[in-house]
């Protein structure tokens, strides 16, 4: 088995820190890390990748940014269990296309092969995200309607 690099060791430590916030109900916490989690990803992760690439996204690239947009839209109003519920789905499925041999993360170790610890420095002093309180207006809970229905729409492949 191939150890893991710089990068997917990064990563999966900090999915391991969230999924732990999450099972102990610290949710203000896990909204935060997940909010930059989600940034790390789609501020550092993916950009770099592309440009290593010449400018062509990872092939994953449009899954992970159609759940991160589904996972952010979750995380506006105040916690109800089909969030909950709905956000567990969604990463259960999101989770593996980033970690392993053949994942996100992996990719983007051999992508910046020496260079991927440049890049762990940069993930790890990328600033938390600000949070907003929570938001239950008719807007917001219309798009989190629309999320749970695509979640749902997505069936078995999510």
């Amino acid at each position: 088995m191939e150890t893991p690099g710089p990068i997917a060791t990064f990563m999966k430590a900090d999915h391991n820190r969230l999924d732990e916030l999450r099972r102990k109900g610290a949710w203000w916490e896990f909204r935060g890390g997940l909010l930059r989690h989600i940034g790390l990803e789609e501020k550092i992760l993916l950009p770099e990748a592309r440009k290593r690439r010449g400018g062509v996204p990872l092939p994953e690239a449009i899954r992970l940014r159609e759940d991160h947009a589904a996972l952010a839209t979750l995380l506006i109003p105040s916690p109800a269990p089909e969030l909950t519920a709905a956000i567990e789905r969604i990463l259960e499925a999101h989770n593996p296309l980033e970690e392993g041999p053949g994942g996100v993360y992996a990719a983007c170790d051999a992508l910046c092969g020496p260079e991927a610890g440049v890049i762990v420095e940069r993930l790890h002093h990328a600033p938390e995200v600000p949070q907003s309180a929570y938001f239950d207006g008719p807007r917001a809970l219309a798009q989190v309607e629309r999320v749970l229905a695509w979640v749902t729409a997505r069936g078995p492949r999510l």
